[in-house]
């Protein structure tokens, strides 16, 4: 069963890197200002912000342009042979905060092998998937050359004897790039992996059931979980199980969009820290606020910021419930009340921004941690949690638009 395989991915060739990578496309969506400075950054310069679509653009009035240009700046890249391609794993070291260093694989998943559902599959999601959020990006993937990933996907490797042994070795490997990333996003390195075929067996190894049984206390069938862009991977589903529709048998065996470049993570690996992510809510009243707390109870607490005034209510003690309430009542609230809307925010300092920022009246809702450790309990137990219910490391931190693949034959 493959679940992963090797890639062939297309890095750039005589551009300026600094402004080639830009940081995902769902980050800093309550702060315009972040975006306004990276495209004065870029100017004419080639970039990943030129074929991709920041999720802040969604309340453009012409996305259809937007998405247009996207596909004709790919077409200009390929076309002016832009990139070269490595065929092999890239081994990334990624700088992130307090000196840390978060260690990464670019491999290619087998989109055959996930699911967003809860069943037993050998790629999970962990975030519950809400397909009203994936027709943009649906559109874009559909006549889309190539992808450009922002996903993380982790592996429960305690012994740290996968990744971890790679860089270890690192100065022998051919080194792909070295430069320091825009907009505070620190250093990042990749280099060429030599013995890929190795280390793909070694990872598929996990899937043993006697390593399954020792783990987990039964053969849970589990490779891969995914840690950041559960939507991202879910529009690369949906993208192939609808060109499968289209092709032989034959064809789809090995066509490039059956597979999703992502970079692949130690989930007890340094550089690993979990991260809330903050709810603000736009045009809430003295009644929803009141709702808020009748629909939390609990011996725990979050702290709520409302007209200028914070205030701690009672909430689930354990993360996981807490964000499931919040989630659920946030949910049900702007089904029933349009005029509600919602944003998500990492980093405290970049909530009250957003706060002080709005016009109107606004409520800020400071998320619990959720512990990286029961992350795999909780999905093979529980099932998902709510969407965007922990991040890995700070918005700064998250994972840039670097390395490329084509999805097309």
């Amino acid at each position: 069963m493959q679940v992963i395989k090797k890639p062939k991915i297309l890095i750039p060739k005589n551009v300026n890197f600094e402004k080639w990578a830009t940081i995902a496309c769902d980050q800093f969506c309550a702060r315009p200002k972040y975006w306004k400075e990276l495209e004065e950054a870029i100017a004419d310069s080639p970039s990943t912000y030129k074929i991709t679509f920041p999720e802040i653009c969604l309340s453009m009035k012409n996305i259809d342009e937007k998405i247009k240009s996207v596909w004709a700046e790919m077409d200009s890249y390929l076309k002016h042979d832009l990139f070269k391609e490595v065929n092999n794993l890239i081994l990334v070291e990624r700088e992130v905060e307090n000196g840390k260093k978060r260690l990464g694989l670019m491999v290619c998943i087998n989109l055959d092998m996930y699911n967003w559902e809860r069943v037993r599959i050998p790629i999970r999601a962990t975030e519950d998937t809400l397909l009203e959020r994936l027709p943009v990006r649906i559109k874009i993937r559909s006549k889309a050359e190539v992808e450009l990933p922002h996903a993380i996907v982790l592996i429960d490797n305690p012994e740290k004897n996968i990744i971890e042994s790679i860089y270890a070795k690192r100065n022998s490997l051919k080194c792909l790039y070295d430069f320091n990333l825009n907009m505070g996003g620190g250093n990042i390195k990749g280099y060429e992996v030599n013995n890929s075929d190795e280390v793909i067996a070694q990872i598929h190894a996990l899937l043993d059931p006697s390593t399954q049984k020792a783990k987990y206390k039964h053969d849970a069938g589990i490779l891969l979980a995914v840690g950041d862009g559960n939507h991202s991977i879910a529009t690369a589903k949906l993208h192939w199980e609808n060109l499968k529709k289209t092709l032989s048998e034959k064809e789809q065996k090995d066509h490039p969009a059956k597979y999703m470049l992502v970079e692949l993570i130690n989930l007890y690996g340094e550089g690993m820290d979990f991260k809330p992510i903050h709810r603000i809510v736009y045009n809430p009243d003295d009644k929803y606020v009141e709702g808020l707390k009748q629909a939390l109870k609990g011996n725990g607490k979050i702290k709520i910021i409302y007209k200028g005034k914070e205030e701690y209510i009672a909430a689930p003690e354990k993360a996981s419930f807490a964000i499931q309430a919040v989630q659920k009542y946030i949910d049900a609230q702007i089904k029933l009340r349009p005029e509600i809307e919602v944003e998500y925010v990492h980093n405290d300092d970049h909530l009250m921004e957003a706060i002080e920022d709005f016009k109107g009246d606004s409520l800020g809702i400071v998320m619990p941690e959720f512990p990286r450790d029961e992350l795999l309990g909780f999905v093979l137990e529980e099932g998902n949690l709510p969407k965007k219910a922990f991040s890995i490391g700070e918005p700064e931190h998250k994972r840039y638009y670097l390395e490329a693949r084509k999805i097309v034959e």
